[in-house]
């Protein structure tokens, strides 16, 4: 009767069938059945893929019409990009192209310090310095539909929240003429500033400021509906006119979304638009943003 025993080659054999078996768990290698592929950035927050409800038929014409739209995971920064962060792309000499190449004149907020501290949103920058901002720390502008499955979450709630207007509770808006919900009312109205980014309470997916505080720049050119947009708006993961690249054909503005500080509830749904051109010049207003990012 023949007997088996192991050799060197069939001890390799196992070790290498366990370590092939147990090395995605050790390792944290992609897992395409989880959101983001199990991954973890930080600061960010994955968005499972997924439908979710994009754009009103009841509110203003151009977030018609309401649709179930597909997008991908992705991660998108939990805050808004403050003044803080961005003064490091400064300092190191970045963030500053649109001035050398004339798409902006200004970067930063007009109204002093008081929109200055470090954990406010920055303000006053142009959507090609909040696009290299994004590049420089390796991620991207979110597109808007991406943006707005973010605030709105898979159901289409009005708000981060839910379906509640916003107050000074909920979001930093402007309520009973105190612009950024500050404890009274103050002449000139820019004596009322930004709060803290993160000084309200998170919304769905654990995301803050997404209603109020700023306007966030997102990558999408602006088109005056969906309709009109057509199939570059529609499907899976779409990104707007062009995709969203620097030039547009027929396209001059670029798309806002959140609210801010300086408007009342209403303008910080989830689905509300703004269009602005993205030099932020001539006409220049107080425009933030915040990041996105591909898992892969």
């Amino acid at each position: 009767m023949n007997s088996y025993s192991f050799r060197p080659i069939h001890f390799l054999i196992l070790f290498l069938s366990l370590v092939f078996l147990i090395a995605p768990h050790i390792l944290g290698s992609p897992d395409p059945s989880k959101p983001c592929y199990g991954k973890k950035v930080k600061g960010m927050q994955c968005i499972p893929e997924g439908f979710f409800i994009r754009g009103s038929n009841t509110h203003d014409a151009d977030e018609a019409p309401e649709q179930k739209i597909f997008i991908s995971d992705f991660f998108i920064d939990l805050y808004e990009v403050t003044n803080e962060d961005f003064s490091k792309c400064i300092e190191e000499g970045y963030c500053k192209d649109c001035l050398y190449n004339g798409t902006c004149d200004y970067i930063g907020p007009a109204y002093g310090d008081l929109y200055l501290r470090p954990k406010q949103p920055v303000l006053g920058v142009s959507w090609y310095t909040a696009k290299e901002y994004c590049e420089w720390v390796g991620k991207r502008l979110p597109t808007e539909a991406e943006w707005e499955k973010a605030a709105r979450g898979p159901k289409g709630n009005l708000f981060p929240w839910g379906n509640k207007p916003a107050n000074c509770k909920l979001a930093v808006i402007e309520e009973d003429e105190r612009k950024g919900c500050v404890y009274k009312k103050l002449n000139p109205p820019n004596l009322m500033p930004t709060a803290p980014v993160g000084s309200r309470p998170p919304g769905v997916y654990g995301l803050y400021d997404m209603a109020g505080n700023s306007w966030e720049w997102v990558q999408d050119w602006y088109s005056e509906n969906y309709s009109s947009c057509g199939e570059a708006c529609n499907g899976k993961d779409p990104k707007g006119p062009c995709n969203g690249e620097d030039q547009c054909p027929g396209f001059d503005k670029k798309t806002l979304k959140g609210g801010s500080w300086w408007w009342p509830s209403s303008y910080a749904r989830g689905s509300k638009r703004r269009a602005h051109v993205p030099s932020n010049f001539p006409e220049y207003h107080h425009f933030g943003f915040r990041c996105a990012k591909d898992p892969s």
